[in-house]
């Protein structure tokens, strides 16, 4: 039996529908990596406050103990953490061969590790971890954090492998941030409605999700639209004489 050729490209038009919004489906991310939030800010940048922020990619266990060791290279020389509840955060620190020299004066010590314990982490959520930093480390365009997640079924995913320009994601990059040519009194500040660089990242973020559900939506609706033309025309209307 030949099929009407309006027949036909409804179901064109069905399949297309569904195959753009199954490669948009496949397009968002089905998994993150431990990263730091923002992920880049000005060298010179007056908000220097960040946030780890750790997913859970395991199905069985809860994520409890989370590292984030910071360089000694490059060192950022004291933090504040923000409490995060249901977790206890210890700061360790370093003593340098040679001292930093600052206006007031010498330091010597500097943060090396952050330790978060006593939380926990569900399968299929994330925690933000928030640090203000001292100051940012000079004479870098990168700072390289390391960071080892522990789960409640003692397994460890070690964060510590360092992307490198022109080469694949290693499976499991480390925690960088990016240190960008300095503005002074833009990049880094909040801005007139208030938000932190952070801030402005997750806003972005957000925004780029409802995008792309907007978008999935649409064509949902629109092969709907279609399932739905092609039932009418079936049981009535000029369409049914074809």
């Amino acid at each position: 039996m030949r099929i009407p050729l309006k027949t036909r490209t409804r179901r064109a038009a069905a399949a297309t529908a569904l195959g753009a919004v199954t490669v948009l489906l496949a397009a968002v991310p089905a998994s993150a990596h431990v990263t730091v939030q923002p992920s880049s800010v000005a060298k010179d940048a007056t908000d220097q406050t960040f946030a780890f922020r750790v997913p859970n990619e395991q199905q069985k266990a809860d994520t409890v103990t989370v590292e984030i060791d910071f360089p000694t290279d490059h060192p950022i020389p004291s933090a504040l953490v923000a409490p995060v509840p249901g977790w206890t955060d210890q700061i360790r620190t370093t003593k340098l061969a040679t001292p930093i020299h600052t206006d007031d004066g010498d330091i010597t010590d500097v943060v090396s590790q952050i330790v978060w314990t006593g939380g926990r982490i569900a399968p299929g959520h994330f925690q933000d971890f928030t640090v203000d930093f001292g100051a940012l480390p000079g004479g870098t365009d990168a700072v390289v954090f390391k960071a080892l997640q522990t789960y409640s079924d003692g397994s460890i995913v070690r964060w510590i492998e360092e992307p490198k320009a022109g080469q694949a994601e290693p499976e499991h990059p480390a925690p960088v941030l990016h240190l960008t040519a300095a503005v002074s009194g833009t990049v880094g500040q909040a801005d007139p409605a208030g938000q932190s660089p952070a801030a402005r990242s997750g806003s972005d973020a957000t925004a780029r999700g409802l995008g792309v559900a907007g978008i999935v939506v649409g064509i949902a609706g629109g092969l709907a639209g279609v399932v739905l033309g092609r039932r009418g025309r079936g049981t009535g209307g000029p369409a049914a004489a074809e």
